[in-house]
């Protein structure tokens, strides 16, 4: 009898993809006791009472069943209002939205929907480790953009300009970003639209952290001028509800692209569960002051975490938005991964090193600030110890 080889019959481009550092690095902190972690980008807030209890009801009620592949459509009308009312935006609810199961799969989605064999997206790094895997899962070529230091890791028009290749079709844009914290202003915002017009690029953007902007509003890409037409707005409730557990995001956007994307859900996925959509509409509905209060908690840690880091010596200039700080180690002489491992043994504190993110992460760790208080500033008296010996 014949036996398959399985090592032989994995994908060549799924053998070629390198694990998530993340998890990688995390899997060896779950095996350590009383470990203080920055690490997992995850809110330490239970999602708001009011979801809960309106979930739980619901359940109650009997919502166990399908919704439509493109999400309930009460959810979509709610998220179009919400656009609406918070940044002026216009969406169809019935032709524009799909609900997704976390913004991770409307990134998925979009990539499978709009790319052939050797086309080319443009992404800024450092990142987000699953954006480089998933253009190549969907057989398209990643175009990194790298968003550096000197410019306070905020993505330039001219280094998209920069990157450009004959086969470059889309733009890929995250902000405020995963993993540096850093946010794009209007001026750099407008010149990045110029640049999507003048070489006709689709643009999808990741803006799951936009509501955690700090001192200004966030401003969607859409929002600009003639950009709209061309860009693919993925948003969700994981960062600002404490909503990670319910996995779901939505993606708006011209309803060809959401007729495309609906097609590959409905096979792949079918839809997203039911209590997360209603879940997703009960903090539309009643849980914005709780989202304002978490906000307002980031921000003060957030200016705990980089005056902390700024004391100690290792650089960190302050991010606008999400709950990401990226300080700069390579004063000390340590790599990213050395820095994070010894750092771990030394003083039992984890952070995630930044070639997690891409090799321009080098000389840089994230740590995340959606922990407690007391939790951060025992792990910055760690991380002071660990740096002074």
């Amino acid at each position: 009898m014949n036996t398959v080889d399985w090592s032989a019959s994995i994908s060549s481009v799924v053998q070629d993809l390198k694990p998530s550092g993340i998890r990688q690095f995390f899997d060896i902190v779950a095996t350590r006791k009383d470990c203080i972690s920055l690490g997992v980008g995850e809110p330490d807030f239970v999602t708001p009472q009011v979801v809960i209890d309106h979930s739980i009801q619901a359940l109650r009620d009997g919502y166990t069943h399908y919704t439509g592949n493109a999400g309930l459509l009460s959810l979509r009308r709610e998220i179009a209002r919400y656009l609406e009312k918070e940044y002026g935006l216009s969406y169809n609810a019935e032709k524009e939205i799909l609900i997704t199961v976390g913004v991770s799969q409307g990134v998925d989605l979009a990539f499978r929907a709009i790319l052939n064999a050797g086309d080319g997206v443009l992404y800024p790094e450092p990142c987000y480790v699953s954006y480089d895997p998933m253009i190549r899962l969907a057989a398209g070529v990643p175009q990194r953009v790298l968003a550096t230091a000197e410019n306070d890791f905020s993505l330039k028009a001219q280094n998209i300009r920069d990157a450009l290749e004959p086969n470059s079709k889309a733009l890929f844009l995250n902000y405020p970003s995963n993993p540096t914290g850093a946010s794009i202003g209007k001026d750099e915002l407008l010149n990045i639209a110029k640049l999507a017009d003048e070489k006709n690029l689709i643009v999808i953007s990741d803006e799951i952290y936009g509501e955690l902007s700090y001192e200004e509003k966030h401003i969607p890409f859409p929002t600009l001028p003639g950009m709209k037409e061309r860009t693919l707005l993925l948003g969700g409730f994981s960062k600002a509800f404490a909503m990670t557990g319910w996995r779901i995001g939505y993606a708006c956007g011209d309803e060809n692209l959401i007729r495309a994307m609906t097609k590959i859900h409905q096979y792949s996925m079918l839809c997203a569960p039911t209590l997360a959509q209603i879940a997703a509409e009960t903090a539309l509905r009643y849980a914005l002051s709780d989202r304002d209060k978490m906000r307002d908690e980031y921000r003060l840690r957030r200016d705990l975490i980089v005056k902390g880091f700024n004391d100690m010596g290792l650089k960190c200039f302050m991010p606008q938005g999400a709950f990401y700080v990226f300080p700069d180690i390579r004063s000390t002489g340590k790599t990213s991964m050395d820095f994070a491992k010894d750092l771990l043994e030394a003083q039992n504190v984890a952070v995630v090193p930044g070639t997690a993110f891409g090799a321009s992460g080098e000389g840089f760790i994230r740590c995340s600030y959606a922990t407690a208080r007391k939790e951060i500033e025992a792990a910055l008296t760690k991380i002071a110890a660990f740096v002074k010996a």
